[in-house]
């Protein structure tokens, strides 16, 4: 039974991401500097949306280090 709530609730969540691309296919022009790049919107979404993880998941890994570091010393 679990399985079954498991697979309809992935094929929700699917639906819903390909929904999102289709609805946001319209492009964006992001410019750095120099640079300027034109995306579609739903790949500049996912880009920041990883960009985000890497950058906290690595900030949060760092902050607990210098916790420690800090936790060590006498």
């Amino acid at each position: 039974m679990r399985r079954a709530l498991y697979i309809v609730l992935i094929v929700i969540f699917a639906t819903l991401v390909i929904a999102f691309k289709f609805q946001n296919m319209d492009s964006a022009t992001i410019s750095l500097f120099s640079m300027s790049m034109t995306l579609p919107l739903s790949l500049l979404v996912f880009l920041i949306y990883v960009l985000g993880m890497l950058t906290g998941g690595f900030m949060l890994s760092l902050l607990r280090s210098w916790a420690r570091g800090a936790a060590r010393r006498p």
